[in-house]
């Protein structure tokens, strides 16, 4: 196998648009828009995915879609300061999520969650 060449055949196009249509509902305008939060590989950013990967990021973003009582929505990793500011959507959508939710979501993907100090 050449540097660089994915391990597998092609994702297909079924594939590619449905990921793209995921994309689009976490609030990602394209692949390399999704790079840094969904950690894409170069190649993967310009839209080159194995069938394996392809499954992988479709499987991870049915998971984190907002759902009625599901899991909510946040990027898979740490935002940065060069990061884009979240698409004003999303924020409303986080605002209007239950505090315990968001708390327990939020310590099932591993975070520490405690309650503020209460100011009485």
């Amino acid at each position: 196998m050449a540097f660089g060449q994915p391990a597998g055949p092609p994702a297909t196009h079924r594939q590619l648009e449905e990921l793209t249509e995921l994309l689009r509902e976490a609030g990602h305008s394209d692949f390399r828009d999704a790079r840094g939060p969904m950690g894409f590989s170069q190649r993967q950013s310009g839209g080159r995915f194995t069938r394996d990967e392809a499954d992988a990021f479709i499987e991870r973003l049915r998971a984190d879609r907002p759902s009625e009582g599901g899991p909510v929505a946040a990027p898979a990793a740490p935002a940065s300061p060069a990061a884009p500011a979240r698409p004003a959507r999303v924020v409303r959508t986080l605002r209007d999520v239950p505090t315990e939710q968001l708390a327990t979501e939020l310590a099932r993907r591993g975070w520490s969650v405690e309650a503020p100090p209460s100011h009485e």
